[in-house]
């Protein structure tokens, strides 16, 4: 039976553990709220700004205010409540309401996650952190849960409790994760982590690390997702990726950013599912294989293209909702496309909203500014050495991989995390332990990083934007590499595009910077890339680079391309550059789709069209991309004319004769040594009239070698070379037999 004879309490009669609660400061509030009981009485204790009544549900008993305080009280000594007990309460306009109480539920969080998040080896933290749907003993609600091993107390926040961080304090777990059930919460709602620093008593508002969906810019808050329902029909498309032998195949990527590929008439974000459609029309008509995402990582600031997330687990709701992206990749899969997606492990903004001192101190960062700030981009270096941040990034990998499908991550700036003086002056960094200049706590943690996502995600692949000499980036952490599956050939770009934008007339005195690549073409496996980073920032467009009037620069333009996809090593373009947009890369505004009015432009992008497919299609300029077996030279000497001339070759006689002339000036008799006779036809003349070239070439017709020795070959053919073009030759075999 009830027991109401109890005088009641007044705030200055509160212990300090009440106090600790009504100001918001106390680390274990499951100690004073809820339900207690010894042999003589029970209590249950409710505090609650925003109530003006509260009422035992199950017995229909009225709580007592503690006067001057937000407390309410219930004693009894007799009558058993059920484990899980419901309150009553009506808020200052009397409007009602009824939930379970979330300090009547016990631990919810396995001892198993958290030891193995706290030792840095949990690849799917994003399962028990954040929010989720929960259930305990059938009743629903959302869990919450987040590292902050420094702060006081943590509250989750948001319309739900009208932002009152005194409402809804967490519990904490020994290694610093804090976790609160509420019962009978549902999705869609707003919410962020309010947290006070154990240290200085500041309290910071925080949008979830781990959330799966967040607020549209320039607002910031969480939103608790749905459950993920989504039904993919792409399983065939993943067993194929998990036994394919990406090696020798043709990767052929076509680079994007969704903000400014296409918008709708009104000139706004079209959906992720709209841009499905759209995207993978063109990329299927275009012949490349896979589509690779700038960032779409949660990012405050549309102009960092998405380089400084502040969401790991969610893509942008610039586009969408997340359904809304697996919609976009399982579009994809079903069409033959793979997805790759740019991730960002090696800095972070300093939002107030986002990881910068997390929960009052550098935690996701280095506290000495000489470890923990990029000074060039203004952002904070995460601490690779903390298990924690470990496991935070490398489930964040695993999630895109797994939950969302994804084929691969482009791991951006790796070398800033491989070494301490990265974009630094002698008195900017601190040596490792061994007086060097490697950050072993990032190598470690990238080798980590690439052991789990292959373990956990056959198939996929890692590829790294690493712009140095740093040995075995693309080779097994067995054999004492990064363990990376591809590594972005940034001195083949450099070199290549720097020889290009020379005068004709000078070209022979650089011609090393062409034959130069292949003195370390199988150091690593190679994507050579024309990304969105060399049409920005002044460089100029792709076209724009090339020296000339218009004609010359396309009749350049369809040269390099040429080299670059008869070149060994996998392919990578960036929207725009395959039409031969004139203008730089704005991001804020949209591609010159307009300029494929114009004939010359309509040719560039039917040859890359042309490009992609004879690259596909064709095994000698795939198959060995990695292995000198797939490469050799005919002649790579002759820079008094400018030419350069090369095989690819794939099993047996499948053999491709590249020749590359950088002048314009026709060579009428080039005559060139072949190791096979027979016939061979013109496959490709990036001067063809359908690419806007003169039309000068060898024809349709088979050219039969003729038995004179040249080169030190038994063979030979004497050759067109029409001016500024690349031709490409394909062995048909002897008397017409087709290879």
């Amino acid at each position: 039976m009830l027991d109401v004879t109890h005088s009641p309490r007044t705030l200055s009669s509160l212990d300090a553990d009440l106090l600790r609660v009504q100001e918001a400061r106390h680390h274990d509030p499951f100690s004073v709220l809820g339900l207690h009981s010894n042999d003589a009485e029970a209590v249950i204790r409710v505090f609650n700004p925003q109530a003006s009544e509260v009422i035992l549900a199950d017995n229909g008993a009225t709580f007592q205010r503690v006067p001057e305080s937000d407390f309410f009280e219930w004693r009894g000594d007799g009558d058993p409540l059920p484990e899980h007990y419901r309150l009553i309460w009506r808020d200052r306009t009397n409007r009602e309401h009824i939930n379970h109480d979330p300090y009547s539920f016990g631990m919810q969080l396995s001892d198993f996650d958290l030891h193995l998040f706290n030792e840095g080896r949990h690849r799917h933290a994003y399962r028990f952190l954040g929010a989720h749907d929960h259930q305990v003993d059938g009743i629903s609600g959302i869990l919450f849960a987040v590292w902050a091993p420094n702060a006081e107390r943590v509250s989750v926040v948001g319309e739900f409790n009208q932002w009152d961080g005194r409402r809804y304090p967490f519990r904490v777990h020994s290694g610093g994760v804090w976790e609160l059930f509420i019962p009978d919460l549902e999705s869609n709602h707003h919410y962020k982590f309010e947290i006070r620093s154990r240290h200085t008593g500041t309290i910071q508002l925080k949008a979830d690390p781990y959330g799966k969906l967040h607020e549209l810019r320039p607002n910031t808050a969480s939103i608790i997702p749905k459950r993920n329902n989504y039904e993919w029909k792409d399983q065939s498309w993943i067993n194929q990726r998990s036994e394919s032998v990406w090696q020798s195949s043709p990767i052929c990527i076509y680079e994007v950013h969704l903000n400014s590929w296409r918008r709708d008439m009104e000139g706004e974000f079209l959906n992720y599912r709209e841009i499905a459609h759209q995207l993978v029309d063109y990329v299927l008509e275009m012949g490349f294989t896979h589509i690779e995402l700038l960032p779409i990582t949660e990012h405050p600031f549309d102009l960092s293209w998405g380089y400084q997330a502040t969401g790991y687990f969610s893509p942008t709701s610039r586009f969408g909702s997340p359904d809304d992206f697996r919609y976009f990749v399982d579009h994809c899969h079903r069409n033959g496309i793979g997805v790759l997606l740019d991730w960002v492990p090696a800095h972070f903004p300093k939002d107030a909203h986002g990881l910068a001192r997390f929960d009052g101190t550098p935690l996701y960062e280095h506290e000495d500014p000489r470890l923990g700030e990029h000074l060039d981009w203004s952002t904070l270096i995460y601490n690779f050495g903390r298990n924690e941040v470990k496991s935070f990034l490398i489930s964040s990998a695993i999630y895109w991989l797994q939950e969302m499908h994804i084929d691969g991550l482009r791991v951006d700036a790796v070398a800033s995390m491989l070494y301490l003086d990265y974009s630094r002056s002698e008195n900017e960094w601190i040596p490792n332990q061994y007086g060097g200049r490697e950050n072993l706590e990032a190598i470690d943690f990238i080798r980590e990083l690439n052991i789990a996502v292959h373990e956990e995600c056959p198939g996929i692949l890692m590829i790294a934007e690493e712009s140095t000499s740093w040995p075995q980036v693309s080779r097994p952490t067995y054999l004492g590499g990064l363990g990376f599956d591809l590594k972005w050939n940034m001195g083949w770009m450099n070199d290549t595009l720097a020889y290009f934008e020379h005068d004709p007339i000078h070209r022979k005195y650089h011609h090393d910077m062409l034959t130069f690549s292949m003195l370390y073409a199988f150091s690593e496996n190679f994507l050579l890339p024309f990304s969105h980073d060399e049409v920005v920032h002044g460089k100029q467009s792709m076209l724009n680079k090339m020296p000339g009037d218009e004609s010359d620069r396309h009749a350049n333009l369809r040269t390099l391309y040429t080299y670059q996809f008869t070149h060994p090593g996998k392919k990578l373009m960036f929207m725009g550059t395959e039409f031969g947009q004139g203008t730089e890369w704005n991001s804020a505004g949209l591609l010159d789709w307009y300029v494929l009015d114009y004939p010359l432009h309509q040719g560039m992008k039917l040859l890359v069209k042309d490009l992609c497919n004879l690259y596909r299609t064709t095994p000698a300029l795939h198959r060995y991309d990695f292995d000198w077996q797939g490469f050799e030279w005919i002649d790579c000497h002759d820079s008094e004319q400018s030419v350069l001339s090369f095989l690819r070759r794939g099993d047996e006689n499948e053999l491709v004769v590249v020749l590359l002339n950088m002048t314009p000036v026709a060579r009428k008799e080039y005559r060139i040594g072949l190791p096979l006779d027979g016939r061979y036809r013109e496959i490709i003349n990036s001067d063809s009239e359908y690419y806007g070239g003169s039309n000068l070439g060898n024809g349709e017709a088979p050219l039969v070698t003729e038995p004179v020795p040249w080169m030190n070959r038994p063979h030979s053919l004497c050759l067109i070379l029409p001016p500024l073009s690349a031709i490409a030759l394909q062995y048909e075999g002897k008397d017409g037999l087709q290879i």
